[in-house]
């Protein structure tokens, strides 16, 4: 199984830097793959799309073929037990009952809005903070490509994550390695293990999967609504919101029943305002 350190960084970033989309989870089971398979490869398209978008036909191929190894060697880590698998409500049991380390690799934008009490935090991508051209033309994209409604900013890879990971724990240690929603978490989970990590557990469907009894929980969200943000977390229009919606009541979904007609109303006065607007600076002019 090859290390993704022989791919270029950029490379790696479309590999593994965007969780699942909306509603979508990371289902793999213990004896079969073929669920993590499908979830891997329809996310790994769609950022080879938006890549191509920027790089033109030859990069579209490129990332074509580093897709489909990265999909092999995740497919690898669960099928050789390289890595064990673990649900939300296993993690949990395994985290209080055997002093399991749970190692959470959220970026930033995830992990202040809720984290497991007790975790240790090791992002391994967060917002990409550069400043060049390029780094200026892949937010754009990433902004124009539904950025703007997930409210997902562009993530840059910490080269320096394993090194960091080895700070915190000798590499004989029982670890528990999580995201959201399952993805970026496996990524980790092979860098770590080609390090020469060789206890490491993965939560599968990450916290997104988990109910709040599963783990201790600190910060101001649920488990389920950290990995939402944009104009659709705003306006109540995403899967875990609906979801959200149906245990809590009405109460709930007048919230945002609110901020949609605030919104409507809002572009009728900008409307109205624009109208008028229009003959009087028309006006000013010809004086």
């Amino acid at each position: 199984m090859g290390a993704p350190s022989r791919l270029h960084s950029r490379h790696i970033e479309f590999l593994i830097a965007v969780e699942l989309t909306s509603g979508e989870e990371l289902r793999c089971r213990r004896p079969q793959s073929h669920s993590l398979s499908k979830a891997v490869e329809d996310r790994l398209r769609a950022d080879v799309r938006m890549d191509a978008a920027v790089g033109g036909e030859e990069e579209e191929t490129r990332q074509a073929k580093e897709m489909a190894a990265a999909r092999r060697r995740w497919e690898s880590l669960i099928r050789e037990q390289k890595v064990k698998v673990l649900t939300p409500r296993e993690a949990g049991y395994a985290i209080q009952l055997s002093n399991k380390a749970l190692l959470d690799v959220r970026p930033s934008t995830e992990h202040e809005k809720a984290w497991v009490r007790g975790s240790t935090w090791v992002p391994i991508f967060d917002i990409d903070k550069g400043s060049d051209v390029g780094a200026l033309s892949r937010k754009i994209t990433n902004f124009a490509m539904g950025g703007w409604w997930s409210g997902n900013p562009m993530l840059a890879y910490d080269k320096d994550f394993v090194n960091k990971v080895e700070e915190k724990f000798p590499k004989d240690t029982d670890i528990v390695v999580v995201c959201q929603k399952g993805l970026r978490s496996l990524a980790a989970c092979e860098q770590l293990y080609n390090a020469g990590f060789r206890n490491l557990f993965w939560v599968q469907g990450g916290l997104e999967a988990s109910e709040e009894e599963d783990f201790p929980r600190e910060g101001p969200q649920p488990f389920k609504l950290a990995g939402i943000g944009g104009v659709s977390e705003f306006l109540g229009w995403t899967d875990q919101q609906r979801v959200m919606a149906s245990k809590e009541g009405w109460s709930y979904r007048l919230v945002f029943t609110g901020r949609l007609l605030g919104l409507i109303v809002l572009a009728d006065a900008l409307f109205l305002g624009a109208q008028k607007l229009g003959p009087l600076v028309q006006e000013l002019r010809s004086h």
